[in-house]
């Protein structure tokens, strides 16, 4: 193998006719594997599994090579094509199982890591002589020839491998006989510490399949678009007229030949070189980059925080009328209930009352009181209930009727909604309605801005609108997500903020901020009744403010703040929760971290007073942050 490390450049991929699902199959198909190896590195260390022979940085070629065969054609895999197993759909438990020597792995407790094979998933385990296997695959060919049936057989070689006698006799037969077989050189450049240049002359090992009558070709095998797209065009063309053919795979083994052996005899330059070419790292970036996925699906799949789910957005189309915020609320609800018939509503006097806030005045008639029920006061059954409907399939909004009375539920909320899908993979698609906020003069448990309790807990999400239009939109979009989302309504702006919202079926996409308007003295970041709050201090004073509405607590839109910050250099955090411990603590801390270079000032916050939400009037006036939020900006321009 050349050791030219300027030859190592970052991949580059063409996609040729694969569809975006296609791309994305063969990026779930690379992410599998990798991440598993990185847990099993961890537990080799603890002493959890025994052995361990890590493919990290050649999975391209086990994974390209499997997603193109059909799910009952042989494959022959060896000790690092983690990619095969996993992209047959053998069932985790019983591969970690099988790891650790346990009676329900494979080999019951009788063979360690990869030495197993299992026909129900179309594998045939290896020996550690390696070149055996490859007349087995042989073998299999020969059956599917005889039998007619229009098949290959995949048997998988290291560039080690190629020396033995065994190899050689394998491709012979296959040529001979003309088997449908389907031979994998993956070369990542040493037999355990023996470089190639000390095993063969060579260029390429591809070159030998000419001595045999057979094609031969070498690919890039960290490309998982050439890997596929290489074998899925040999394969159906093998099925049609039987011939076997030798692909040589240019890859390399970021880890030892296994974990406790190291690299110290690898060159610092050449594992430098190829890190370039992770397999892994370069298709992401790829798919990024096309459009085909997000980060924050990328963040779904890499945690199993949150259900993976890509939205569609669909724009307002035709005429808009004025609303309240609590009629679009209203509306938002109406759109979910038509397009989703197996939505539920539930909350305590939102039936045939409509709610205390009369949301739901009217939908009892509508709907019936199968989705729309009445629920005793008990809030952590009631959660429960709705997680329970989302795992058989059904859509569920819980209505809280005070954010505050949330407390009852909080268990629910954030140890089951919120970890489910993390733990085993179930739905919690459930959206919690959350009436929030002071300035009623509601007092200390029905006033509550607790929208950062649930900011630190992951798997949720956080909604918090500050427009008619945006609460509409971004209801709709809470019930099209598979996750959990709490929906902060701030109680002052149901009748008391309006504004135009369109007719019919729109969403808004959950994660990014609206760009109130644009300026260049300094930036507010804030969201909820905040945005008015800084819309008014702007029209009053006359500056010229940058205004970010959130609008999306978790996630939330960090590009959004970053240009906001860059445009300005000045930035103060607004929010009507407690100054300790909100969510414009974090944000400071990220500016400060990331966007500290294009400050001019220190980043400031407004928040409430650090106590209980008071009675009286004037005391309300007070401890919101109103009056503070001028003094501050003030101080910040000047500064």
């Amino acid at each position: 193998m050349s050791k030219d490390t300027k030859s190592k450049k970052p991949i580059r991929y063409k996609r040729d006719k694969l569809t975006d699902e296609d791309l994305l199959r063969l990026y779930k198909g690379l992410l599998m594997p990798r991440m598993i190896e990185e847990k099993m590195l961890k537990l080799l260390r603890q002493g959890k599994v025994s052995k361990w022979f890590s493919g990290i940085g050649q999975e391209a070629i086990a994974v390209g090579a499997t997603l193109a065969l059909q799910p009952k054609e042989l494959i022959f895999p060896l000790h690092r094509n983690l990619g095969v197993f996993t992209n047959r759909d053998i069932p985790l438990h019983r591969l970690f199982s099988q790891w650790q020597g346990k009676l329900n792995g494979f080999s019951k407790g009788r063979e360690r890591s990869f030495h197993f094979g299992t026909l129900d998933y179309g594998i045939v385990g290896m020996i550690s002589h390696l070149g055996p296997q490859l007349a087995l695959a042989c073998g299999a060919a020969l059956a599917y020839k005889l039998d007619g049936r229009p098949m290959v057989s995949v048997a998988f070689s290291g560039e080690g491998g190629t020396s033995e006698g065994d190899f050689h006799e394998a491709l012979n037969i296959a040529a001979v006989w003309s088997l449908p077989v389907i031979f994998i050189i993956e070369n990542n450049g040493y037999g355990l510490s023996t470089p190639s240049s000390d095993q063969f002359m060579c260029k390429h090992l591809a070159d030998k399949a000419k001595g045999y009558g057979m094609e031969g070709i070498t690919i890039d095998g960290n490309n998982i678009i050439e890997v596929y797209t290489t074998i899925d065009k040999y394969a159906k063309k093998m099925r049609r007229k039987p011939a076997p053919v030798l692909i040589e795979c240019m890859t390399f083994r970021m880890r030892g030949h296994e974990e406790a052996s190291g690299v110290k005899y690898v060159p610092p330059e050449l594992i430098e070189a190829w890190d370039k070419k992770d397999p892994v790292r370069n298709f992401e970036q790829f798919l990024l980059e096309e459009g085909v996925l997000t980060e924050e699906y990328v963040n779904a799949l890499k945690h199993d925080i949150y259900k993976p789910w890509t939205p569609q957005i669909i724009p307002p189309a035709g005429t808009a009328k004025e609303m309240r915020l609590v009629d679009a609320i209203t509306a938002g609800l109406d759109e979910a209930m038509q397009n989703h018939p197996k939505l539920v509503l539930m909350g305590q006097d939102i039936g045939d009352y409509g709610g205390v806030f009369k949301i739901t005045d009217g939908f009892v008639k509508k709907y019936g009181k199968d989705r729309v029920r009445n629920t005793p006061l008990c809030e952590s059954g009631i959660i429960g209930t709705a997680l329970g409907m989302s795992l058989e399939g059904y859509k569920t909004m819980v209505e809280m009727q005070f954010a505050d009375f949330v407390t009852c539920g909080f268990n629910q909320i954030v140890n089951n909604l919120a970890k489910i899908n993390y733990r085993w993979g179930g739905t919690a698609d459930v959206v919690v309605r959350m009436p929030t906020g002071a300035g009623t003069g509601a007092g200390p448990f029905h006033s509550q801005s607790n929208e950062a309790w649930f900011y630190h807990v992951p798997g949720l999400k956080i909604v918090y609108p500050s427009t008619p239009e945006d609460a509409k939109g971004l209801l709709i979009s809470a019930f099209e997500d598979p996750n959990p989302v709490m929906f902060f309504e701030h109680k002052a702006m149901y009748r008391g903020i309006s504004g135009m919202v369109p007719d019919g079926y729109y969403n808004t996409p959950i994660g990014k901020a609206r760009q109130v308007r644009t300026g260049q003295e300094a930036s507010i970041i804030t969201y909820g009744m905040g945005v008015h709050w800084a819309t008014k201090l702007a029209d009053e004073q006359g500056w010229d403010l940058d205004i970010v509405d959130l609008r999306t607590l978790l996630p939330i839109d960090w590009e959004a703040i970053s240009e906001s910050v860059q445009r300005t250099s000045k930035v103060l955090i607004l929010h009507e929760d407690t100054l300790t411990g909100g969510i414009g603590g974090d944000i400071a801390a990220y500016i400060a971290e990331n966007l500290y270079e294009y400050l001019d000032a220190p980043v400031m916050r407004v928040g409430s007073l650090d106590t209980p939400v008071p009675f009286a009037d004037v005391l309300e006036k007070q401890f919101l942050p109103v009056n503070r939020l001028y003094e501050q900006m003030q101080k910040l321009i000047s500064y």
